[in-house]
C-alpha cells in the first residue's frame, strides 16, 4: 500500500528501485490516497467503526483467479489491470532478468492478437496501456472507455495462456533489453553504483541481483527459458485481476467468467512463496565508486528494514518517519544539513516497505563543495541518534499525519490509483482489509512505536545492524 514516498523520491533511488516510468508517474497520482477518509480522529472515543476507503469487492472464480472491483462513476472510464505475483525475486538462479524481458515479450502477439496488434487496438479504442515489472509481480493495464472493456479484457485473457510468439522475436527482444541496460547502467556511473549497493545489502538474496538482469545472464537466455518461465507463472490461480471504474460487479463478473475461467490453474503455485534469506553482515559496509562524469557526489546509507507483511506497525511507523525527518525543506534532516550547518545542498530519507520480503531504508545527501563525505555521513548519523535518543514530539507527529490526509484528498477522484494501490498490495503479500483500514493502523501509530523502530532499525551505533554506505564521488576525489 505504501505510494506516497515515490513521488518525492531522488532520481538515483528511484533508479536502484528499478520502476519503471509509467509505475511511477502513476504512483505519483495516487500518492497518499489511503488516508483520505480518516472519518475518526485519533483522540475520539468513539464506538463507531472505522470506515473503509474504497469499498472494494471481491470475487475468486473456480480456477483461483482474483477478481476486485472499486467502483468509480464520476465518469465512463475504467482501469483493468493484471498483477502476478512473479518478478525478479521469483527468476531461477542464472536466469536474471528474464522476468523484466517476459513483459516484453507478451506484446509480441497470441492466438487471436497478431505481434503487435495489443497496443494499437487499445488505441484505437481510444485507451493507452502499457506494463512494469518490479521484484514481486508484473503487472499488464489499459484505461477504456467502460463500454470497450470487454474487448481489452478478450486480449488480456488471450495472452494470460495463449502467448503465441515468433521465434524471431525472442532474440530480437533480448538486444532491446540487452541495450536497455547499458543505458541505464553500463554506461551510466550512477547507476551503476546503485546496483552495487543493492548487490550489497542483499547479498545471496534476489533483491541483490539488478531487476534488468546481468548483462551475462541476460546473454544466455534461450526461448526455452522465456517458456519455462511463462508456463510456470501465468495462471489464473497466480493473478489477480483489478478493475477500478465506472462498472459494477453485476456488470463484470460475467464477463471475466467468459474469457478468464475457462483458462488453467496451476496447482503448483498454490503454496506461499518461499525465497532465501539474505546472507548476513554486520557493521557497516562501504561501497565507493568515482567517476570523470559525476558532477555531484552523493552519500547515500541504506539499511534492510520490515516490509509491511513481515510487520506493519514498525513498516508504517517508519513511514510516518519518514515524513518527519526527511519529507521537504521542513524536515529535519533538510533543516540540519542545508540550514543550519550548511554542508550539504540536499538531504532527505525514503522509506520503500511494500515489498513482499525485507524492504529499503534510505537516508540520502548531495554534500556542498570542500565538504567531504564522511562529514556529511557523521551529519546524518547523529540526526538518527537524536530521533532514536529524543524521539519526536507530538506536534511532529500530528504535522505528519495532517500532511499525509491533506495531500490525499485531492487524489480521490483518481480511477487508476485504487487498481495501482490493490494489486501492488495484494502482490506484496497484504490483504484487502490492509488497504481498506490502512488509514485506520496509520492514524493508531504512536511516538512510542516510532522511536522504537529507529532504534531496531535506523541506529548506526548498532553493530549488527547491516548498513551500507555508498559514496558516489567525481573522479579527482577517488
Amino acid at each position: 500500500m505504501r505510494v506516497r514516498a515515490v513521488a518525492r523520491r531522488k532520481c538515483r533511488i528511484e533508479r536502484f528501485l528499478d520502476i519503471t516510468r509509467i509505475f511511477l508517474l502513476l504512483a505519483f497520482i495516487i500518492s497518499y490516497i489511503s488516508l483520505a477518509t480518516l472519518a475518526f480522529a485519533a483522540e475520539g472515543e468513539s464506538a463507531v467503526p472505522p470506515q473503509k476507503t474504497f469499498n472494494a469487492q471481491t470475487a475468486t472464480l473456480d480456477n483461483g483467479l482474483q477478481i476486485v472491483l472499486i467502483e468509480n462513476h464520476r465518469a465512463p472510464i475504467v482501469t483493468q489491470m493484471v498483477w502476478y505475483r512473479v518478478g525478479g525475486a521469483d527468476e531461477p538462479p542464472g536466469k536474471s532478468g528474464i522476468a523484466h524481458m517476459f513483459e516484453h515479450l507478451m506484446f509480441k502477439g497470441s492466438k487471436h492478437v497478431p505481434p503487435g496488434e495489443f497496443s494499437k487496438k487499445v488505441r484505437a479504442l481510444g485507451g493507452n496501456d502499457n506494463a512494469f515489472t518490479s521484484y514481486d509481480y508484473t503487472a499488464y493495464f489499459q484505461s477504456i472507455a467502460a463500454n470497450h472493456l470487454e474487448e481489452v479484457m478478450r486480449m488480456e485473457a488471450d495472452r494470460m495462456q495463449g502467448l503465441d510468439m515468433p521465434p524471431n522475436e525472442f532474440e530480437s527482444e533480448k538486444k532491446v533489453v540487452m541495450e536497455e541496460r547499458r543505458m541505464r547502467t553500463d554506461n551510466d556511473p550512477a547507476g551503476a553504483f546503485y546496483e552495487q549497493l543493492g548487490y550489497s545489502l542483499f547479498p545471496h538474496h534476489p533483491y541483490g541481483v539488478p531487476l534488468i538482469g546481468w548483462m551475462r545472464e541476460i546473454a544466455a537466455l534461450g526461448s526455452d527459458d522465456a517458456v519455462t518461465f511463462y508456463k510456470k507463472w501465468y495462471a489464473p490461480n497466480n493473478a489477480v485481476l483489478v478493475i477500478s471504474g465506472d462498472i459494477t460487479m453485476a456488470e463484470l463478473l460475467p464477463i471475466a467468467k467468459k474469457y478468464f475461467g475457462p483458462l488453467r490453474a496451476n496447482p503448483e503455485l498454490n503454496a506461499p512463496r518461499v525465497r532465501p534469506q539474505p546472507a548476513d553482515f554486520t557493521g557497516q559496509m562501504r561501497v565507493t565508486y568515482s567517476h570523470p562524469r559525476i558532477q555531484q557526489p552523493q552519500v547515500v546509507q541504506i539499511r534492510r528494514i520490515p516490509s509491511v507483511r513481515l510487520n506493519k506497525t514498525e513498516a508504517y511507523a517508519l513511514e510516518i518517519l519518514e515524513d518527519i525527518m526527511g519529507g521537504g525543506p521542513t524536515t529535519r534532516l533538510y533543516r540540519a544539513l542545508v540550514v543550519d550547518q550548511k554542508i550539504a545542498s540536499n538531504a532527505g530519507m525514503s522509506i520503500s516497505n511494500d515489498s513482499y520480503d525485507e524492504g529499503r531504508g534510505f537516508v540520502y545527501a548531495t554534500p556542498l563543495p570542500g565538504v567531504t563525505p564522511e562529514t556529511v555521513q557523521v551529519a546524518l548519523e547523529q540526526e538518527l541518534r537524536n530521533v532514536i535518543s529524543e524521539g519526536v514530539t507530538a506536534e511532529e507527529l500530528q504535522a505528519a499525519k495532517d500532511r499525509i490526509t491533506a495531500q490525499a484528498v485531492y487524489a480521490l477522484d483518481s480511477v487508476t490509483g485504487p487498481a495501482m494501490i490493490f494489486g501492488r498490495a495484494l502482490t506484496s503479500g497484504q490483504s484487502i482489509d490492509d488497504v481498506e483500514y490502512w488509514a485506520r493502523d496509520m492514524q493508531a501509530i504512536t511516538a512510542a512505536d516510532i522511536q522504537r523502530a529507529a532504534k531496531l532499525y535506523l541506529d548506526p551505533d548498532h553493530t549488527t545492524l547491516p548498513v551500507v554506505t555508498g559514496y558516489l564521488l567525481p573522479e579527482e576525489e577517488k
